[in-house]
């Protein structure tokens, strides 16, 4: 099988969880099918490389520069499918084209019509979800972008059954077309994580009880209700100290917060953080937490699991599917800086307790979250598209 996979951002281009899931699937994928992936040009890497066995072409977007965000991403979009263009014309058609999220809708749909290519998307995360509403032109036309998506494509992929209904709901969507797959995680890039070096590198000493937040610096990720729940938590454990790894437009306002509760140096923020060192945290951490407002999957709640790290969640959204209160982790109630302070200090109180979930996390990850078994769940929803496809052409000239 030919795939060809359209994505914003894949490594070293990461701004959220897209960009990692893009890329384990496709090298999952790698292994038993001819994987391509386009996605936007990134500084230092080449144009064109072969990445775990995939096939990754970089583009730039077409047209004059422009500051409108929306703009950028169309011009992006048509510089995409430009380069799939040259590759049909190069070596022939694909058999399937998958399009992840709405900067890639475009390119996905012009594939589509073009060489009468089916195609698959994944939804990772709607406007509507992520605003808690559409509130202004540009949220609606993102919205609307994404709709069109869901409408060309012959399956779309929801991460979670929550991404589900809500894909059903903002879009009436019939539940016939919609499939579910979870992200995954490889547990075993934790195993070697080298906490003495993450330590030297941050400035952590042995007796720092280091509570963890890995992601974007956005308001739905809910940093702000973590940093919120520090003096409480420092009360009854002083020698917590808050870690915040990941960057983003919220980032001056989180750092004015810890400066108007007086934490001083008990909140941490270390920027945007390799692989490497983001295993390493997670390792010394003594627990990890994912206060999201707004979640289709939580993809940072898996690495912590696969890290061994007791885990703290809110109660939301993929989330809610993921975590199990008291068996694998602990939730709180989404937006609520007081549970979220309780759920962490009966982890560094309890640390049995805390073990003992941690093992329950990590089997999860061993049979629920192995990519493998994640793209084998993909390429049978290919197969069926395919196998569709095939009876409605012939159909046709009955």
């Amino acid at each position: 099988m030919r795939i060809l996979m359209f994505s914003w951002e894949y490594p070293p281009r990461v701004i959220g969880g897209l960009a990692r899931h893009v890329h384990e699937l496709a090298g999952a994928m790698a292994r038993c099918a001819e994987v391509h992936v386009i996605t936007c040009s990134a500084e230092g890497s080449p144009d064109v490389e072969r990445d775990q066995g995939v096939w990754v072409h970089r583009v730039d977007p077409i047209g004059p520069v422009t500051d409108d965000f929306l703009s950028w991403a169309t011009q992006l979009s048509y510089g995409m499918l430009a380069r799939a263009a040259s590759l049909v014309s190069q070596d022939g058609a694909f058999d399937i084209v998958h399009a992840h999220d709405w900067m890639t809708s475009f390119a996905g749909v012009g594939m589509k019509r073009a060489y009468a290519t089916p195609l698959v998307a994944t939804i990772h995360a709607t406007e509507w979800g992520r605003n808690g509403g559409l509130h202004n032109a540009t949220q609606r036309r993102i919205s609307d972008i994404e709709w069109f998506l869901c409408y060309e494509a012959w399956r779309v992929i929801a991460c979670s059954r929550h991404m589900q209904a809500e894909l059903a709901s903002i879009f009436g969507m019939p539940g016939d077309k919609l499939r579910v797959i979870p992200n995954g995680v490889h547990p075993e890039q934790f195993q070697d994580a080298d906490v003495d070096m993450a330590r030297r590198m941050y400035g952590l000493s042995d007796e720092d009880n280091v509570i963890l937040f890995v992601g974007r610096l956005v308001n739905e990720k809910g940093v702000q209700l973590l940093i919120e729940a520090m003096p409480k938590i420092l009360h009854y454990w002083p020698s917590a100290l808050l870690v915040i790894a990941g960057q983003g437009p919220y980032e001056g306002e989180l750092r004015n917060l810890a400066a108007r509760l007086d934490l001083g140096g008990k909140v941490r923020m270390v920027g945007f953080v390799s692989d490497e060192a983001r295993n390493a945290l997670y390792k010394l951490a003594r627990v990890a937490v994912v206060p999201s407002l707004y979640e289709p999957f939580g993809i940072t709640a898996l690495e912590a699991m696969a890290a061994r790290t007791p885990l703290v969640s809110s109660d939301v959204g993929g989330l809610s599917e993921i975590v199990r209160h008291g068996e694998n982790g602990w939730k709180c109630y989404a937006g609520n800086a007081n549970s979220l302070a309780d759920g962490v200090l009966h982890l560094l109180h309890s640390p049995e307790v805390a073990e003992r979930m941690s093992a329950a996390a990590y089997h999860d990850i061993l049979t629920v979250y192995d990519w493998r078994a994640i793209a084998d769940r993909t390429l049978k929803v290919y197969e069926e598209v395919l196998r569709e496809a095939r009876h409605a052409e012939e159909a046709m000239f009955r």
